[in-house]
């Protein structure tokens, strides 16, 4: 009997590793034609500003697609919409491949040293920090928008004479619009580009291995240098109509468009929203005045709507893949946010912290760092705001927790709702997004991994050891040795500690993982003799109608992405062509009268909105069911609360039970008063043939590891960082 069970194991280890081996090469093959077909979007944006692409490519196009079909939007859908589509769909398969594969053999294997300089950081004073590869990527963009820019000046200069003559101008008048004119055309590179950071839920971020969070300043380079280009381009137009004593052109709608194809009115309106928003975006303004920057951001919706009717069709197309991706995104986190999700407890820390602890789908998977975001109406019915998640989707199946530290009025309310009274034997109405997080985490790599944190940037680092502890004790993985160096204002803020270990813990348990914390209170030079208040649970009834926390799309939500983005993509192009042959066509056959322009442009930005919210509300529905089928076999209160009365108490008596698993968990804990880390000597002397340096704090902390990681002191170093002050 041992013999046959010692074959099975064999056959099905061989059976796996044949698996994870198909599962590679499907992988590689997606990012080498994945790679080759941005390659080809990239040099169509280096052939479009030639007399090449309009004279030769152009034609070519539209006689070989018949793409009267479709109009002149055929072989600009073909050139600029469909790449980044079909990449962004290659990139859901290859994530949900991805996370097929065994995580033992994702996450265990040694860090490749091959590329690591290229990882390595440096500290920009106008960009922060950034790796190698981010300012190569950064370098290639600017190349990019400077051949954009000076190809479209050399097209157009060759004319200009035939230019001036046209409009009654002198040459350098005639420059001076064209120049204004090329520098609006230039901003369209960053905008092209502007949505894909800021879509949560992105295939194509997922592809990179990165996260939204962490491309949250790619956002920001990108929005700086397309206001900057649309202000000067605004600006020189203003200036060129006034020294052609043309101002009235600034009121004008749709006289220009049988010329220029340009509503100046919509641009205006276009660049008054952008800078109404950049002016809030300055890290003054946004950190001291957060609502104000979080309400005037929403002007995004304007702005796009105002931009292609001032565009029209042609950069509709142009702009359109990060666009119709955001809106996706956009549009499930709508659907999602509608429900409100089942809250069962929270425990209030003495250093004005709460862990909330929400009812989840068992199927929902997440990964290590996910950030979630948070409304709740008797805070704030507007705002939403992001927490790191500190729960282990294996080590808390039915449970999603959160942990928030009063840093402002919103959590300062939060934490008032929650603490008081009041509060005790009423259901807490809450709404989440998300959670979103990397596809992978590699922590696993390191043979040491030193985390240092500043206030509540320790929560990043509660999740990582949090997934640590389940891989040590249920998986067969070394895990690496952990050095927590975290630092707090007052000794109060050591409860913090306390959420290492989930609530759910038994006694009994010990966990096999190499802790060693290191703390440091900053603004206390002594140990206080009065002990801290204690830590207080506080449970909740949530009503029948809250239901667990669960992915939009379900357990297969990469794959449910991938066919809504082709089909609604599908039914654009099928409803828009019906459109184009049978209303358009017979109407005017060259399709540039003013008052079909303006409704062809109004009817697409309408059906790009409808074959979303059809095709998203379809797959949301049909998860939904799904979902409620695994709500029913949940009770309506967790295992965890029955017979429970739901009140606030005091948890010596559960911290007295926890205290042997986390004597297990933490082999040592020193606590430093009045002063802070020498995080020099703790990187240096940190042991191993490869040290991860994670750091979540201050930017000035964060710029200090950065810094110690590219003196070249030590060549084992790998710096991370986690951010959530941009």
């Amino acid at each position: 009997m041992k013999n046959m069970e010692q074959k099975e194991e064999k056959m099905s280890e061989r059976a796996s590793h044949q698996n994870a081996g198909l599962i590679k090469i499907a992988r590689a093959s997606m990012v080498g034609i994945s790679v080759m077909v941005f390659l080809g979007y990239i040099m169509m944006w280096c052939i479009m500003p030639t007399d090449t692409y309009y004279n030769k490519w152009v034609p070519h196009i539209m006689a070989d697609t018949n793409s009267t079909y479709f109009g002149l939007q055929g072989p600009i859908i073909l050139d600029f919409t469909f790449p980044i589509l079909f990449i962004a769909v290659l990139g859901c398969f290859y994530t949900y491949l991805g996370k097929r594969m065994d995580a033992n053999e994702v996450s265990c294997c040694k860090t490749n040293d091959s590329f690591k300089f290229l990882k390595k950081p440096m500290i920009i004073k106008a960009l922060g920090v950034v790796t190698w590869i981010e300012l190569f990527f950064f370098g290639m963009f600017i190349l990019l928008t400077l051949w954009y820019f000076s190809a479209y000046m050399h097209f157009w200069y060759e004319k200009i004479s035939m230019v001036a003559m046209s409009r009654g101008d002198k040459v350098w008048q005639a420059k001076l619009e064209r120049l204004a004119l090329v520098i609006g055309l230039a901003g369209n590179v960053a905008l092209t580009f502007l949505f894909v950071p800021v879509t949560r839920g992105s295939s194509i971020l997922a592809f990179l291995g990165l996260s939204s969070e962490a491309s949250i300043k790619y956002h920001m380079w990108l929005g700086n240098i397309a206001m900057a280009l649309f202000t000067a381009h605004g600006t020189l137009y203003i200036i060129y109509w006034g020294l052609t004593d043309r101002l009235s052109e600034m009121l004008k709608w749709d006289e220009t468009w049988d010329q220029t194809y340009v509503n100046n009115i919509a641009g205006e309106l276009c660049l008054l929203c952008g800078l109404i928003m950049w002016s809030t975006t300055f890290p003054r303004i946004r950190r001291t005045m957060f609502e104000l920057f979080y309400y005037t951001h929403h002007l995004y919706i304007l702005f796009i709507i105002f931009y292609i009717l001032h565009k029209g069709l042609f950069f509709i197309c142009i702009m359109l893949p990060g666009m119709y991706l955001f809106v996706i995104d956009r549009f499930l986190r709508f659907l999602q946010s509608r429900q409100n999700v089942r809250l069962v407890s929270a425990r209030v820390l003495p250093c004005e912290a709460v862990e909330l602890n929400f009812s989840k789908s068992r199927a929902l998977e997440y990964t290590t760092t996910s950030t979630m975001f948070v409304n709740i109406p008797i805070v704030s019915k507007l705002q939403w705001h992001p927490f790191t998640v500190v729960s282990n989707s294996s080590l808390e199946p039915d449970t999603l927790s959160v942990v928030i530290k009063c840093e402002g009025s919103w959590t300062k309310k939060l934490y008032d709702v929650v603490s008081s009274p009041s509060s005790i034997d009423h259901r807490l109405q809450v709404a989440v997004e998300g959670p979103y997080g990397p596809p992978t985490t590699h922590f696993l790599r390191h043979d040491t991994l030193v985390m240092i944190s500043g206030g509540s940037g320790i929560t990043p680092m509660i999740s990582i050891i949090r997934d640590l502890i389940f891989m040590s004790s249920e998986q067969k993985c070394k895990t690496p040795k952990l050095v927590l160096v975290s630092t707090f204002k007052n000794t109060s803020h050591l409860s913090m500690l306390d959420l290492l270990l989930p609530l759910s813990s038994t006694p009994s348990k010990s966990y096999n993982l190499d802790l060693e914390i290191e703390a440091y209170i900053t603004r206390e030079n002594t140990q206080p003799t009065e002990k801290s208040e204690p830590i207080r649970t506080i449970h909740f009834k949530p009503l029948p109608s809250d239901i667990p926390i669960a992915s939009s799309l379900g357990r297969y939500s990469w794959l449910w992405l991938a066919a809504i983005i082709s089909s609604s993509f599908i039914i654009f192009l099928l409803i828009s062509g019906i459109y184009t042959n049978y209303y358009i066509y017979p109407k005017d056959l060259n399709m540039m009268r003013i008052d079909l322009m303006t409704r062809r442009t109004v009817f697409t930005i309408f059906l790009i909105f409808f074959s979303i919210a059809v095709t998203s509300t379809a797959a949301f529905l049909w998860n939904k069911k799904q979902n409620a089928r695994e709500t029913k076999q949940i009770q309506d209160l967790d295992e965890w609360t029955k017979g429970k009365s739901f009140s606030a108490q005091n948890d010596n008596a559960d911290r007295e039970l926890e205290s042997l698993p986390y004597q297990s968990l933490v082999k040592t804990m020193k606590v430093h008063y009045g002063s802070r880390p020498d995080l020099n000597r703790i990187l240096l002397e940190a042991k191993g043939s490869s040290v991860g340096a994670l750091v979540c704090g201050p930017k000035q902390m964060r710029h200090d590891v950065a810094a110690i990681c590219s003196s070249g002191l030590a060549d084992n170093l790998h710096f991370e960082s986690i951010s959530f002050s941009w």
